[in-house]
């Protein structure tokens, strides 16, 4: 899969690896019932609902897409501790390298198995990674019924308004969460 990125992007939304549907159609969340598009477009953060063979219009509006694990897999569970460690540690070096100013982890479980946060939670982070800012964002999979459709809207807006980004949606009511 390759990384949809440039230098300097405000905000990089990194996965915890592709799915094989995605691998198999070359692009990022494009597993039939993720919400990652849909999620993105609800927030704010695109003008419309992107379909993932668009994707390389993201850095245009400041955003990217990489992953911790690059190797893809039917499903996270299949990942070994050392590859999400090691892909932690990848992921540091890109990260120094393109300068993002934040990352945001698509999920608390990836985000603890390859940098060792046992406690963390969604939400804004203490510790950058490789000197960008962190956000830890539920997963978007069609398999976490922790966080229905606007629920995941919600917490992709409040890293938007964090980010300081403008809605570029045009759903989004009066209040920065208003999702209805």
């Amino acid at each position: 899969m390759a990384d949809v990125v440039a230098e300097h992007l405000d905000v990089v939304f990194v996965g915890i690896n592709p799915g094989l549907p995605s691998a198999l159609r070359g692009h990022n969340f494009a597993t039939p019932g993720n919400r990652m598009w849909p999620a993105l477009h609800r927030s704010g953060f695109t003008p419309h609902l992107f379909r993932p063979d668009q994707e390389h219009e993201l850095p245009a509006l400041g955003l990217g897409i990489t992953s911790i694990v690059r190797r893809p897999t039917a499903r996270a569970s299949e990942l070994t501790p050392a590859e999400y460690v090691r892909g932690g540690e990848d992921l540091r070096r890109r990260t120094e390298i393109l300068r993002p100013r934040w990352l945001a982890l698509l999920g608390v479980t990836g985000y603890r198995a390859a940098f060792g946060v046992r406690a963390a939670a969604v939400g804004p982070q203490d510790a950058p990674i490789g000197g960008a800012r962190v956000w830890v964002l539920p997963n978007p999979s069609g398999l976490n019924a922790h966080f229905p459709p606007a629920a995941l809207a919600v917490e992709f807006a409040r890293l938007r308004v964090a980010a300081g980004l403008p809605d570029r949606s045009g759903l989004l009511g009066d209040g920065p969460f208003d999702n209805s």
